[in-house]
């Protein structure tokens, strides 16, 4: 059953670039601007770990905000990965950081690092996390289609190329949101 939810997330994913990439193209504009994304995290290898994330494109950096739940108390590694690809139990499948730019692994703060490395997420007695992270020298729609993961211990931001942060606990596709306007905010 989950793989088949799996499976249809990602086919949905992809769906939804093509759609965009069609409108554009039908319409004639010259470019499409995404200006918010949401990741709905799902469990990897029944960890029970799950949440809502939502990315919202600002100038210079992408807000990344939300809630985690089922997670052990403590830190936990928080990237986006290069694949929007939930096929696989473990969630390997979603490859690597998100990593354009070939820097090494560090914390959002450093100098030099993934594009994709957001830290750490802490999660509090009961097991959630609230997020609310920026993620600089992103743009949202470059990361539409990729994944957010959250691993099951902390990032330790210096070891390479990945920061030493455990098995991937959750996993969800970055896709596009419905923007609420004040008329659909019901």
């Amino acid at each position: 059953m989950i793989k088949t939810v799996l499976s249809f997330c990602t086919m949905l994913s992809a769906l939804g670039l093509a759609l965009v990439a069609r409108a554009a193209d039908e319409h004639k504009h010259e470019e499409v601007h995404i200006n918010e994304a949401v990741a709905i995290l799902l469990p990897m290898k029944a960890s029970g770990v799950n949440g809502a994330i939502l990315l919202k494109q600002e100038k210079g950096y992408v807000q990344v905000s939300g809630e985690v739940s089922g997670l052990k108390p403590g830190k936990h590694g928080f990237h986006i990965h290069m694949f929007g690809d939930l096929r696989s139990p473990d969630g390997m499948s979603a490859g690597g950081h998100y990593n354009p730019k070939g820097h090494e692994h560090g914390g959002p703060d450093a100098k030099e690092h993934h594009e994709g490395d957001l830290g750490n997420i802490d999660a509090n007695d009961k097991g959630i996390a609230k997020v609310d992270v920026k993620a600089t020298g992103v743009e949202l729609h470059h990361i539409v289609g990729r994944s957010v993961v959250v691993h099951g211990d902390a990032d330790d931001l210096t070891s390479q190329p990945a920061g030493n942060a455990g098995p991937r606990i959750a996993v969800g596709v970055i896709g596009l949101a419905e923007v609420k306007t004040p008329a659909t905010a019901k």
